[in-house]
């Protein structure tokens, strides 16, 4: 999610100072360290009128690459194999990856545009001590894109609809607990899941949560005609589609992701592809402007304080969308264990910097784990 006039994105910082040796990082109490936000000249930098800067928009999108059932791939040779499948949930089909056979199992969840594919550099260090598994959600990526409008006057694309959709997945799939790993709108998601079924989730690690700062209620009430009318004018109007058109190629999307990572070298080819070809498929864009009119739902400090488990919030210090310092406050809830600071990293942590990401989430996951029936 982002502000008014940012982008949003997952990052990594700490209330924690942090040291690294050849293998591991560890983070423990002390500094917090504070390092400027850092913008790159973009393009494009409108913003939208949801709680998502328009930056956002192909920042998580990921390739809907050529993928058959069960077809097995891996990113090393040597590394846990990497497999790709569907699963029929209420009569869509939804695309997850899983790797690992044993340990503890994790659930990664995309934000808003993104899918599975975006966990590319996690799924398979991650699996070599859990159970890993990364979904996309219906609407993104390789899932299924029902029409919003077949659905009457009732959202369709909610965070209460996503919600759901995990835990059944944790419950048809994984046939498990799970720990939740998520980015982005993701974190609204994987909140949101966790309240509602607060026995299947076994922790929760936020990455650059979404803010929702587009919120209707985080708008003066002199602005909230204004947001509405806009709303109404992507959606019911051409405009909207033409706009997605514009921003839908690759010059675009390699602008856009150039904004919100900081170490821009990351930004490779195959990232730019990963993350427009899902744009491309037939119903993405409706399910796009769907969502950047989905101004109302949850708040993330609404979700944290009536979730149960243990959650770990890990912030980008130079995010651009999701400014750390309003990140922080997050933090202060009770059941926050910690808020890390992620050093010169933007708003996707897990791929710009894997390296800092990977270890938070194997320690976190270590500490909380323990030995528990099937669900």
């Amino acid at each position: 999610m982002v502000p008014i006039t940012k982008l949003y994105l997952p990052a990594l910082s700490s209330d924690r100072a942090y040291k690294t040796n050849t293998s591991r990082i560890h983070f423990n109490k002390g500094n917090l360290q504070k390092l400027r936000i850092s913008h790159h000249d973009n393009k494009l930098s409108l913003p939208m009128p949801t709680g998502f800067a328009l930056n956002s928009l192909s920042i998580d999108y990921s390739i809907r690459a050529q993928v058959e059932d069960n077809r097995p791939s891996s990113n090393s040779p040597e590394g846990p194999v990497i497999q790709s499948s569907m699963w029929n949930w209420r009569g869509y089909s939804i695309r997850y990856q899983c790797s690992g056979d044993r340990g503890p199992a994790l659930l990664l969840v995309h934000g808003f545009g993104a899918n599975s594919d975006h966990w590319r550099k996690n799924i398979p260090v991650l699996a070599k001590s859990n159970r890993v598994y990364a979904v996309d959600l219906i609407g993104y990526g390789n899932s299924d894109k029902p029409n919003p409008r077949s659905f009457g006057d009732k959202s369709f694309y909610t965070f209460e609809t996503w919600a759901n959709q995990l835990n059944e997945f944790c419950a048809d799939v994984i046939k498990d607990e799970a720990f939740f790993i998520c980015n982005s709108i993701g974190g609204l998601v994987g909140l949101q899941a966790a309240v509602m079924e607060s026995r299947i989730c076994k922790g929760i690690i936020l990455l650059n949560i979404s803010l929702r700062m587009l919120h209707i209620k985080k708008q003066p009430w002199f602005g909230r005609p204004f947001v509405r009318s806009f709303q109404s004018l992507l959606r019911n109007t051409p405009v909207g589609k033409y706009f997605f058109k514009m921003v839908a190629t690759s010059d675009s999307v390699r602008s856009i992701l150039c904004q919100c990572y900081h170490d821009t070298s990351q930004v490779t080819e195959e990232l730019v592809q990963k993350i427009l070809l899902p744009g491309l498929q037939p119903g993405a864009v409706d399910v796009f402007l769907e969502f950047i009119c989905y101004s109302e739902g949850p708040l993330p400090e609404e979700l944290l304080p009536q979730v149960k488990c243990p959650v770990l919030i890990a912030w980008g210090d130079k995010d651009p969308w999701e400014p750390i310092d309003l990140g922080r406050a997050y933090g202060n809830f009770d059941n926050v264990e910690d808020f890390i600071v992620l050093p010169n990293v933007g708003h996707c942590p897990q791929d710009e910097a894997p390296h800092l990401v990977n270890p938070l989430i194997e320690s976190f996951v270590m500490r909380h784990a323990t030995l528990s029936p099937t669900i």
